[in-house]
């Protein structure tokens, strides 16, 4: 019987056993011998890598993926990016779907965790709508890209770069082929002036990541944003926020270094907006990421951890946490009593997630970089980007990942993993604690 039948399996542990066995098999498929340019292929932990970065959307890389895979390994990677960026049970509900197969409740509340759905009515209708949108908004990036790819390429060339950095950029992946042309590991370095490639790039990744819910109630009210959900209202806010704070810093400080002088001033702003862009999980650069400053770096790594939006293409710990914290601290400062935005009130249950998930990524975070640090003896700026990358699912780096040692890669892969995951869904898939509603005397403690 497969797994996911089996009444005692929860939602959120078929979530990551569909994660962990996509990935197993993605990398198994990597070892083959033709997935590899060179002779002898991949070995499996090279495979596991990559296959874990890619089911993550992560985009860390040991390996130039144009230039070490075969166009099958390409292909492979292609499409364990589509199933981790739309979701394990998204897609093999969509197979159902298509199959014509009936879907039980059980498949429907697995659904309903996998997209973060408020309800279980009318899942199948959204799985539909999110499948169809989602093909849409990357064959319209593919469209636009071929504009560019096609006379540079060549037609078959062009159209495969087209589709390949369409699904990638969507899906928040940062994989790239740019290899042949640039040399390894440039991304889209080369497009730093080009406003075509870096604005479409761009607008995939922050579509991807705002989230399928978001884009339901987009459907479903238009421009009128006084309908949207409180969680749409957040996600919408909140990223409009870091991006345009992440430009002006950019655009004001960094790209006016004197590292950045060759650049002209069309080059700076392109650079700055794609720059506030990428680091929300998405892993492509314009510039060199090793040229950027340290307040620079650091700020790339808090827009990393911040990840995108829940039931999105995206990882990290979400921006609705981050929003949710803000929010609270305000009503603190305020003495209010509890939370609240745009005539609605956070409850306690929330509050509490997101300072425990908060926790939790912070602390996964630090470890991991501490540990590369000790481990390779590289700096820790160097170490903390990296496993903020990871846990962000985000794959920018400063150029050290193909020089870490396994134990560091190994926790790259933890971390690449449980931040695709998701704090809570692997929290309640590991607890077997049911909810006690009793309550002990209270006694104040001072804080502060």
């Amino acid at each position: 019987m497969p797994f996911w039948k089996n009444e005692h399996i929860t939602p959120a542990q078929i979530i990551i056993l569909g994660f962990f066995f996509l990935i197993l098999g993605g990398a198994m498929l990597l070892t083959l011998p033709f997935a590899t340019n060179g002779p002898g292929g991949a070995s499996f932990f090279d495979a596991l890598f990559t296959a874990t970065s890619a089911t993550c959307v992560t985009g860390l890389v040991i390996h130039d993926t144009a230039l070490y895979w075969s166009p099958f390994g390409q292909l492979v990677i292609l499409l364990l990016i589509q199933i981790g960026g739309m979701g394990v049970v998204t897609m093999a509900v969509t197979i159902f779907m298509f199959s014509g197969r009936r879907i039980g409740l059980k498949q429907r509340w697995v659904m309903q965790e996998s997209i973060s759905a408020p309800q279980v009515g009318g899942i199948v209708r959204l799985t539909g709508f999110i499948l169809k949108t989602s093909l849409a908004i990357e064959g319209a990036g593919a469209v636009l890209l071929a504009v560019r790819f096609c006379p540079q390429l060549g037609l078959l060339k062009g159209l495969w770069y087209a589709v390949f950095h369409s699904v990638s950029a969507f899906c928040n992946a940062g994989f790239d082929l740019m290899g042949p042309q640039d040399g390894p590991f440039s991304s889209l370095t080369s497009y730093v002036g080009d406003p075509l490639v870096s604005l479409t790039i761009a607008g995939l990744i922050v579509v991807g990541g705002i989230g399928f819910l978001t884009w339901h109630d987009f459907r479903a009210h238009g421009v009128h944003f006084s309908r949207y959900r409180l969680q749409s209202k957040l996600i919408l806010c909140t990223t409009a926020a870091l991006l345009l704070g992440g430009f002006l810093f950019f655009s004001l400080y960094e790209f006016r270094l004197p590292q950045w002088q060759d650049l002209s001033p069309g080059e700076r702003s392109l650079a700055a907006a794609f720059q506030a862009v990428t680091p929300r999980t998405a892993g492509f650069n314009t510039v060199e990421l090793a040229r950027l400053s340290q307040p620079s770096q650091l700020l790339t790594i808090l827009l990393m951890i911040t990840g995108g939006a829940p039931g999105s293409t995206a990882g990290g710990f979400k921006i609705t946490t981050l929003a949710i914290l803000l929010l609270s601290i305000r009503a603190v400062f305020r003495r209010r009593d509890s939370a609240h935005c745009f005539g609605r009130r956070l409850s306690d249950d929330v509050l509490r997630s997101a300072s425990a998930i908060f926790l939790l990524y912070l602390l996964l975070f630090l470890a991991g970089g501490v540990l590369i640090c000790a481990i390779d003896q590289i700096s820790l700026m160097a170490a903390l980007f990296e496993s903020a990358s990871a846990i962000g699912t985000v794959g920018l780096s400063l150029g050290g990942t193909a020089a870490l040692s396994a134990p560091s890669r190994f926790i790259l892969i933890f971390l690449m993993y449980f931040g695709r995951v998701g704090g809570l869904t692997l929290i309640y898939a590991v607890s077997t604690t049911r909810r006690n509603s009793a309550q002990y005397p209270q006694e104040q403690v001072t804080v502060g």
